[in-house]
């Protein structure tokens, strides 16, 4: 069953991201030769509307193929008004950023039926005080519910550590405790602390673990929305980061997963809970739009980069440089795709 949701779950991404590109390209005039999801030989094929439709038997992926534009033929020309390779390169750069924008768009529905179902987070109920700690010499006890600090209500935990670290000086809290509401003043302090890479950094922080209780939020409309909109700018954010460190080092290229990874964490997901697997699933569809904007070569983020340069210098790249360049990419890509398989493999020896 595992397996089933996993490719699932995959085509399902992997239908909205091609979908940007085949509704952006229609859009400008140009035509579509074939809508696959997946790779290889075909296992059923439509004809329908000018676009030959088709499931292909490798599901590790997927292509639209339009006129004047094949990355199995990067050098290739074809005339027409319905040909990519005649519309203007900004026409080009909307059509290869649709991919990925359908990927953070379909994130931001999967975050908003979240929060409409009715999302789960850590309620702002303290767990336990780091004696001498800013909090402790202020008087707050464990079981503390933080109702409000200075002007701004709380109603997470996230809420909590937002605030302080966004703040200046000294923060009022208002706490209920037995049934009472209390008023205390604490001045953070700034302590070591890790980020999520692992990395040392200087924070506000008054010395307040959670309770680990869980509730749900209930949310309006708007307030919908908003959660929405920050869950997918927050995940983005951490997966451009989450690449940046990998260049730099900070991540060992040892954490980078591969397909045997992705299909675990979406099982686990599956057999949780519905609202598990749409994060799950979200967070994966703003991790392919993050890592096909990168500039590499074969990716969208690649061909977007010849267009700018074709922008900037109003001439193409030579058909030698585009070739030797996506070649390239091909390589690049090839080699993460396997050594994720060597580091998932890897992990199983460890596990077992």
């Amino acid at each position: 069953m595992g397996t089933i949701t996993f490719l699932l779950v995959l085509s399902f991404l992997v239908f909205f991201h091609e979908l940007g590109h085949f509704l952006a390209a229609r859009y400008f005039g140009v035509k579509v030769h074939v809508f696959s999801i997946g790779f290889g030989k075909q296992l059923y094929s439509k004809y329908w509307m000018g676009t030959t439709w088709q499931i292909a038997l490798i599901p590790l992926g997927g292509y639209v193929k339009m006129k004047g534009q094949d990355d199995s033929n990067p050098a290739l020309v074809e005339s027409g008004d319905d040909s990519y390779n005649t519309k203007k390169p900004w026409q080009r750069i909307i059509i290869l950023f649709a991919g990925p924008a359908a990927n953070f768009i379909l994130a931001a529905i999967l975050y908003f039926s979240i929060a409409v179902m009715g999302a789960t987070t850590w309620s702002a109920q303290v767990g336990t005080v780091q004696e001498n700690s800013p909090a402790f010499l202020a008087g707050i006890q464990a079981n503390d519910e933080i109702l409000r600090i200075n002007d701004t209500d709380i109603k997470s935990w996230d809420e909590i550590g937002k605030t302080i670290v966004s703040t200046q000086g000294a923060l009022k809290f208002f706490i209920k405790r037995d049934g009472e509401i209390i008023a205390k003043t604490i001045n953070p302090e700034v302590s070591d602390s890790e980020n999520m890479f692992k990395e040392k950094i200087k924070k506000r922080m008054i010395g307040i673990s959670p309770s680990g209780k869980i509730i749900n939020l209930e949310l309006s409309f708007s307030e919908s929305l908003v959660y929405a909109y920050e869950k997918t700018i927050f995940a983005s954010t951490m997966i451009f980061q989450g690449v940046q460190k990998l260049i730099s080092g900070v991540i060992p290229s040892s954490e980078i997963g591969g397909v045997i990874t992705i299909g675990k964490v979406i099982s686990d997901a599956s057999e949780s809970s519905l609202i598990a697997l749409l994060t799950i699933t979200a967070l994966i569809s703003v991790n392919l739009g993050v890592l096909n904007l990168l500039p590499i070569p074969a990716l969208d983020g690649g061909h977007i980069m010849f267009n700018l340069y074709e922008m900037i210098t109003r001439r193409k790249p030579s058909e030698q440089v585009f070739m030797f360049l996506t070649i390239t990419g091909w390589v690049i890509l090839g080699s993460l795709m396997i050594l994720g398989i060597y580091n998932d493999i890897n992990r199983i020896f460890l596990n077992n």
